[in-house]
C-alpha cells in the first residue's frame, strides 16, 4: 500500500475517523505522535486489546512515533459499563497490574530507533491536579448536556442503577490524558476501540478549547465473527495475553479452531501478512479446505506476536506429539502439561500394570478387553507399541512433567499423571 491510512483500511482496521483527508495530510508532512490507553481493569491484557497494539505496530512501522499510555490514575475510576457500577480495586492492585500492563505492552512494538516507542502513565500527571484545578481549568470546558449524551451515560442514567460521579468524571479524566500528551509530546492522534469513540472526542474537542489547536482521533472496529457473534470468547473466559492466564498452547489452539469464513478478515486484522500474501493464503484454503493453512499460519503469526517464536515452536511439537508424529520425550514438562489439560486422565505410577492403567483411564471397559487390545496392537505408550499384555510402566515412560500418554487405536488419547 502506497499510504498507511490506505493499508490499514484495506485490513479492516479503521471504524471510525475524524477528517480522514485531514490526517492523511497531516502524516505526509512527517511523523507524528500518537498514543492509545490502556486501563489495569485486570492483570493481563486480552484480544481486543491486541488489535489495538497492532494497530499501533502499523504506524510505528509507517515511521511515527507511539505513546503507550497505561491508565495508573483511570484505572482507579473505571470507564463506565453498560450496566452497573463497577467495584473500585485496591489502590496497591491498580498499581501492580499497571506494571503487569507496561510490561505486556512493551513487547508488541519497538523502543529503539528514531521513532521508539514511550510508555507513560497518566498517574503521574492526574496525581498532581488538586479538585480546584480539576473544576476550574479543566472541567470548564465540558458542557453537561455533552456528557449526559454520550451512550453509555445515557444508558446508566435511564437505569434503575443511575450512575455515580465518580464514573460519569472518567471521560474528563481520559480527555485530560489527550490534552496533557498534546502539551508534553506534540501527540495529534488517539486511537482505541469503537466503544471508546465519545471518550476519544472528548479530548479532541478539549484540546480544541484549550489549545485552540485541530488534533485527530480514530477507532478500530468491535471484532465480529461471521455469523455475527462478539469473537474472542471461549469456555473459559476470555483469551488472555498472559501466559500465566492462558498457556501459549490453549492460545494457539484457540486461533487454530477459527472457522473458515472468518480467516481472511483475523489474518487481515491480527497479523502483518502482507495483504497480497494473505489472498494466496485464503485462495490455497479454499482449494484444500482440509489442510486448515490459514488457520495454521493465523495461529503460528499471533502466538508468535504474543509469546514468542521459541513458545510457539513448543507447542507445535507438543501437537505433535499428541498426534504421534514426533517422539515426546524432548519436550518441556510446562508445554506438555498445557497440551493434555483437557485429556482424560488417571493416577499413574512406575511399575503399575499397563493393564490397569488402561483401565482405570476408560479406555477399555475391563482387564481382558485391556489385554485383547495390546496383543491386537492397538495400544501405544508414548507413541510407541505396547505388545506385551503383561508390559508395566517403566521409569523411561515417565514423560518430563509426570505425564504418560497413552493411545487405543488412532483416535483415543489420555493420559496417565505421577503423582
Amino acid at each position: 500500500m502506497s499510504h498507511i491510512l490506505d493499508e490499514l483500511q484495506a485490513r479492516g482496521l479503521i471504524a471510525q475517523h475524524t477528517d480522514i483527508e485531514a490526517l492523511r495530510a497531516t502524516l505526509d508532512e512527517g511523523p507524528i505522535t500518537y498514543y492509545c490507553g490502556f486501563d489495569p481493569t485486570a492483570a493481563s491484557l486480552h484480544h481486543g486489546h491486541l488489535v489495538q497494539a497492532i494497530l499501533m505496530r502499523h504506524l510505528q512501522y509507517a515511521g511515527h512515533n507511539p505513546l503507550v499510555l497505561v491508565g495508573g490514575a483511570t484505572g482507579m475510576i473505571g470507564d463506565p459499563r453498560d450496566s452497573g457500577e463497577r467495584t473500585l480495586n485496591p489502590e496497591e492492585q491498580v498499581a501492580e497490574w499497571t506494571q503487569k500492563l507496561a510490561n505486556q505492552l512493551s513487547g508488541f512494538l519497538s523502543f529503539e530507533g528514531e521513532n521508539a516507542a514511550r510508555i507513560v502513565n497518566n498517574y503521574d500527571w492526574t496525581s498532581e491536579i488538586t479538585a480546584i484545578d480539576l473544576l476550574r481549568n479543566i472541567g470548564r470546558y465540558f458542557r453537561l448536556g455533552t456528557m449526559i449524551a454520550k451512550d453509555t451515560v445515557a444508558r446508566r442514567l435511564a437505569s434503575d442503577e443511575g450512575i455515580s460521579y465518580t464514573e460519569f468524571s472518567y471521560q474528563i479524566l481520559q480527555a485530560n490524558d489527550f490534552l496533557e500528551l498534546y502539551r508534553r509530546y506534540g501527540c495529534i492522534l488517539q486511537t482505541g476501540g469503537n466503544d471508546q469513540w465519545g471518550n476519544l472526542v472528548g479530548g479532541m474537542d478539549l484540546i480544541h478549547k484549550a489549545e485552540g489547536a485541530s488534533v485527530h482521533v480514530m477507532t478500530t472496529p468491535i471484532i465480529t465473527k461471521s455469523d455475527g457473534t462478539k469473537f474472542g470468547k471461549t469456555e473459559g473466559g476470555a483469551i488472555w495475553l498472559d501466559p500465566t492466564m492462558m498457556s501459549p498452547y490453549a492460545f494457539y489452539q484457540f486461533w487454530l479452531n477459527q472457522a473458515d469464513a472468518d480467516i481472511e478478515r483475523l489474518l487481515k486484522v491480527f497479523t502483518f501478512i502482507p495483504l497480497e500474501e494473505i489472498d494466496q493464503i485464503v485462495a490455497e484454503s479454499l482449494e484444500k479446505p482440509y489442510l486448515r493453512l490459514g488457520q495454521r499460519r493465523l495461529a503460528d503469526e499471533v502466538t508468535t506476536f504474543v509469546h514468542g517464536a521459541e513458545a510457539t515452536d513448543r507447542v507445535k511439537e507438543a501437537s505433535a506429539a499428541l498426534f504421534g508424529k514426533v517422539d515426546p520425550s524432548g519436550l518441556d514438562g510446562d508445554t506438555l502439561q498445557d497440551a493434555v489439560a483437557e485429556l482424560v486422565s488417571a493416577p499413574a505410577e512406575v511399575g503399575m500394570s499397563v493393564v490397569d492403567l488402561v483401565e482405570a483411564l476408560g479406555l477399555e471397559k475391563g482387564k481382558g478387553a485391556a489385554r485383547r487390545t495390546i496383543t491386537a496392537g492397538g495400544l501405544s505408550i508414548n507413541s510407541v507399541k505396547v505388545e506385551d499384555p503383561e508390559a508395566t510402566i517403566t521409569d523411561d515412560q515417565v514423560l518430563p512433567g509426570g505425564i504418560i500418554l497413552v493411545r487405543k487405536g488412532k483416535k483415543n488419547l489420555a493420559v496417565g499423571r505421577l503423582s
